[in-house]
């Protein structure tokens, strides 16, 4: 199969299965594991059974209702850690935006504060509105 910008859209599940599970920094889970509870199931791990997927198979339908009933309990809990997991990488994000971004500014007026620290003599002017400043002591 030839790869080009017209199949796009024959693509398009993979990435998003790829995005959806894929651990975010801002949070520290998957978008999947958010909602659902748990990490998902990769497809091969259905054509070849991983442990996890043995051992809900084989669990009668009470303790399988049991399970799941504890796994959607946990849901609020990953939550509540991916929120506070969230609040953190904010504030370490505008830490590091402010110590190298944001000026120190001297004024608190702010954007009323004066371009100049004048007074100034003007010593010579040119064409075009150029001037050669100096301060009134020299």
């Amino acid at each position: 199969m030839v790869v080009t910008y017209k199949d796009w859209h024959e693509m398009l599940p993979f990435a998003l299965h790829g995005y959806r599970t894929s651990v975010r920094t801002s949070t520290g889970a998957t978008p999947f594991s958010l909602v659902y509870g748990m990490e998902a199931v990769p497809p091969f791990e259905v054509e070849i059974p991983s442990l996890r997927v043995l051992m809900e198979t084989q669990l009668e339908e009470a303790d399988w209702v049991q399970t799941r009933f504890d796994q959607l309990n946990l849901i609020e809990e990953k939550r509540l850690i991916a929120a506070s997991h969230g609040k953190l990488y904010q504030q370490r994000v505008k830490r590091a935006f402010d110590k190298k971004i944001l000026p120190i500014q001297k004024d608190h007026r702010g954007k009323w504060t004066p371009n100049y620290e004048g007074p100034y003599v003007v010593k010579k002017a040119f064409d075009g509105g150029t001037l050669i400043l100096t301060k009134m002591d020299g």
